[in-house]
């Protein structure tokens, strides 16, 4: 245990450091994106678990995400976001197909090539069955090979709560609401939350949110229940792909490494880990993430930083202006009685 609270830098043990003697190893989420299939089974176990209310049945319009952020209601949040451009080596399976518009040069070309070849030299375009693409009795995904593929590709991820190591929610909360637990995660004491919404302006990441009812702020806890039953938390245990993964911070984030070396060797140059550095913003995070383009692409700050990490100084500075101006004060007022 430290003699005093750290505001911003790595820290070893958030768990020690807020007070617990002889905390458990500390544990998170390591979130692969690379492997998300954008099921949502995270956000509804997480919202059947921890009994969250619904927060409307809105149609977005904007993607197939009809989530769109996270917020009091909404603890886990599944992004799609599509992109006009390949994965890694991907090959779009398009070179030497007349995919441009049809007036194009190239386009005349290489139809007028194949109509060469043609048994009848075109005489049967427009007479013969043309695929539409209505349901067949096919086998679903039998034609998933190269010869299907597209320029473009979807980017999935499932966002959270961060947990930070400084977390700016904690340090502005006035009435203890908030707190560390012995397994390094933060959570909120619904009961206690006054609904000043301080924590809401202190997250760099935009995550707690007030539920517009009852003016409450309201976050992921990580499963806190489950975690002190010996529990994964509800949205780890129902990934199908193992995207979500959780365990001893640590470990994850030797997995991670792993995971993005293999990555690039594969030719995902842009692949990429966000909030597992320990000298970052917020002294890295509880729930970090691999990602396959820019944190911006993701709703992500890029370089989040804990609003309190310059409270020492700010009250330095403060305390030598007022000092400054008592100085004045009193020097006003003893010149005046010398008149």
């Amino acid at each position: 245990m430290t003699d005093e609270h750290s505001l911003y830098g790595p820290l070893a043990d958030p768990a020690a450091d807020a007070g617990h003697p002889s905390p458990p190893p500390r544990v998170g989420f390591f979130t692969d994106t690379s492997v998300c299939i954008g099921c949502k089974a995270c956000e509804v176990a997480c919202k059947e678990w921890n009994n969250i209310p619904d927060d409307g049945l809105d149609l977005l319009g904007m993607s197939f995400d009809n989530t769109g952020m996270l917020g009091a209601s909404s603890w886990r949040h599944v992004a799609f976001i599509e992109q006009e451009r390949p994965l890694g080596r991907q090959d779009a399976g398009l070179s030497g197909l007349p995919t441009g518009p049809s007036g194009t040069e190239a386009t005349a070309e290489v139809v007028a090539d194949a109509l060469r070849d043609a048994p009848r030299g075109g005489g049967e375009l427009g007479t013969e069955p043309v695929d539409l693409g209505f349901p067949t009795f096919g086998l679903p995904g039998a034609a998933t090979g190269a010869e299907s593929r597209t320029d473009f590709r979807w980017l999935m991820s499932s966002d959270v709560c961060k947990h930070c190591t400084h977390a700016g929610c904690l340090d502005v909360c006035p009435t203890g609401a908030l707190f560390r637990t012995e397994f390094g995660t933060v959570v909120v004491q619904e009961d206690i939350c006054n609904g000043c919404g301080y924590c809401v302006s202190g997250c760099p990441y935009g995550v707690i949110d007030r539920r517009p009812d009852d003016g409450r702020a309201w976050k992921c806890t990580l499963c806190y229940d489950r975690l002190r039953g010996g529990l994964e938390p509800a949205c780890a245990k129902a990934c199908p792909t193992d995207s979500i993964q959780f365990g001893p911070l640590d470990e994850l984030r030797e997995r991670a490494d792993r995971r993005l070396e293999q990555l690039q060797e594969a030719g995902v140059s842009e692949a990429r880990l966000y909030g597992r550095d320990p000298d970052d913003g917020v002294g890295g995070d509880g729930a970090f993430f691999l990602l396959l383009d820019e944190p911006e692409v993701y709703g992500l700050p890029p370089d989040p930083v804990v609003p309190t990490r310059h409270l020492p100084s700010m009250w330095k500075y403060a305390g030598v202006a007022a000092s400054a101006l008592l100085a004045a004060s009193a020097a006003v007022f003893v010149e005046g009685g010398r008149r």
